[in-house]
C-alpha cells in the first residue's frame, strides 16, 4: 500500500474538509425574531458596550426556517471609521450552520444611523451573493448605542 501512494503525482495530496455542525442549544431555547426591536435587542445585548462606540464590528445572525436564532457569526472587527466584512466568509458561516436567513450588522461608533454607500453596496453583494444558495437576506441592521437603523423597515433591501 504504501508503494503505491507513492506512485502518485504531488498535486493529488490535497486537505481533507468535513463540515460540522455542534450545538447545545435546544431549539425550544433559541430566540426567535418577530420584528427588527427584538433583533436590536438581541444585537444590544451581544454587542460589548465599552467598545459600541469606539471599534466598529460586524455580526451576522444565522436563522433557521422559524426565524429561530441559530448563532451569530462574529464576521470582522475593525477600527473607528469601519471594518471590512468578506461576504465569502459570511456566506461560509450561513451555509456551515444551514441557515436559511440571516440579519446582517453592523455598529457606527459615531453615532450616525445613515448607513454610507459602502455600506448599501456590501448588503446588495451580500444578497445577491446568498440568494444563489437560497439563503435570504432579511434585514441590514446598523446599531449604536442609542437606535438602530433598519435597512428593511426604509426599503433598501
Amino acid at each position: 500500500m504504501e508503494q503505491l501512494a507513492m506512485n502518485f503525482p504531488e498535486w493529488t495530496r490535497v486537505a481533507e474538509v468535513e463540515l460540522v455542525y455542534k450545538t447545545t442549544v435546544k431549539p425550544s431555547q433559541r430566540p426567535k425574531i418577530n420584528s427588527v426591536k427584538d433583533c436590536y435587542e438581541l444585537l444590544k445585548e451581544l454587542w460589548n458596550e465599552n467598545t459600541i462606540e469606539m471599534q466598529e464590528e460586524f455580526k451576522v445572525m444565522l436563522l433557521n426556517r422559524g426565524n429561530k436564532v441559530i448563532g451569530v457569526y462574529e464576521a470582522s472587527s475593525g477600527g473607528l471609521t469601519g471594518t471590512v466584512a468578506d461576504p465569502r466568509l459570511i456566506l461560509a458561516a450561513a451555509i456551515k450552520s444551514l441557515a436559511v436567513s440571516i440579519i446582517l450588522s453592523h455598529n457606527h461608533p459615531s453615532g450616525n444611523l445613515k448607513p454610507s454607500r459602502a455600506d448599501e453596496e456590501l448588503t446588495q453583494k451580500i444578497k445577491i451573493a446568498a440568494s444563489y444558495h437560497d439563503i435570504r437576506v432579511i434585514d441590514h441592521i446598523i446599531i449604536t448605542s442609542e437606535g438602530y437603523y433598519s435597512f428593511a423597515n426604509e426599503g433598501l433591501l
